[in-house]
């Protein structure tokens, strides 16, 4: 059984903690929050022995093996370098890291650490309709293009109508729909269909600095894949994958895939998806134990390569609508 540590008490931190303990092969340990009612009240809740308002003392004192990573988006850097300093294993909540420098950085940590593991968390790729879904378009006879969709609204965007920045829209925190939402979209088109020639982002901007939604055409030899993500709006458009003469309905989205269905040239659909787990985080956490517990640096690193390819998408595509972030400075 794998000892937890977790940086974050919010509701995604949370699920996380269920879908790893559900398993049976995670124990939560240590929790650490800026505020000792926080930690506590988690702690309580998950039978953990330790409590941390202090980072330093967290990574010096606490009892844990791995650490997920739930923090806002521009503080996954620094907490996962002294993560992997201190010897832990690294779960970090995508988006994973800021910006190329970062990502860098912490492969080279990772180069020196060869016995430590960081995965990031992007949970839909480790569920079952997620690689049923890359088998099939494998199948297609030739393969038109795309249009993957992943739009809810957010209710943090009420604030930023009100007047105010939070976190989650802000860019000194690494915000925005698209290191958000987008990173779902982004992530399928890369696993399904490898790091596009070209990439365009055409943003919808807030008066935060970031984006609120937006569309991304990435640009493939013979075809393009068209995303549609935002968290100012909210969209109920099943997504789709073309073939000559089939198409892939992924539903209700590309990030949340209950279902998978092959539509035929005679209008006959098959449905190809598994039902869906009730904890979305369950995949990922069983398939980052089974890694670590393995020593399986092989498929560690796959998914590694295929984060920085992410990483490097995302930051081609703020480049794209100029949006700049405060952890992009000096880079």
């Amino acid at each position: 059984m794998l000892k937890l540590g977790i940086i974050g008490t919010n509701w995604i931190t949370e699920q996380f903690i269920q879908a790893a303990l559900s398993t049976k092969k995670y124990q939560l340990t240590s929790v650490y929050s800026r505020t000792e009612e926080k930690a506590q009240q988690v702690a309580t809740k998950y039978e953990a022995g330790e409590v941390f308002t202090s980072l330093a003392d967290f990574f010096a004192q606490g009892s844990f093996d791995v650490v997920y990573i739930a923090s806002p988006n521009s503080l996954h850097f620094e907490q996962a370098k002294a993560a992997l300093e201190a010897g832990k294993n690294v779960i970090v909540e995508k988006p994973a890291f800021s910006n190329p420098t970062e990502m860098a950085t912490i492969t080279a940590l990772l180069a020196k650490k060869p016995q430590l593991f960081l995965f990031e968390g992007a949970r839909h790729v480790y569920e079952p309709n997620f690689q049923i879904t890359k088998q099939a378009i494998q199948t297609l006879d030739q393969v038109q293009g795309a249009t993957l969709v992943y739009m809810k609204y957010s209710s943090r965007y009420d604030q930023v109508l009100a007047g105010k920045t939070p976190n989650i829209f802000s860019p000194k925190f690494s915000g925005g729909s698209l290191q958000d939402l987008g990173v779902y979209v982004v992530y399928d088109a890369v696993s399904w269909f490898g790091v596009p020639d070209d990439v365009h982002y055409f943003a919808n901007l807030l008066p935060t600095g970031v984006d609120g939604r937006g569309t991304a055409i990435l640009t493939y030899p013979g075809f393009n894949v068209t995303l549609i993500f935002g968290k100012n709006a909210t969209s109920y458009l099943p997504s789709e994958i073309y073939g000559l003469h089939e198409t892939l309905v992924l539903s209700p989205n590309a990030a949340d895939l209950a279902q998978v269905t092959r539509y035929q040239p005679d209008g006959k659909t098959v449905e190809l998806g598994e039902p869906a787990d009730e904890n979305p985080m369950t995949h990922e956490a069983e398939a980052f134990y089974s890694m670590m517990t393995t020593q399986d640096h092989q498929m560690a690193n796959s998914a590694l390569k295929t984060s920085q390819a992410v990483n490097q998408v995302l930051f081609k595509l703020r480049q794209s609508a100029g949006i700049e972030f405060a952890a992009d400075q000096g880079n």
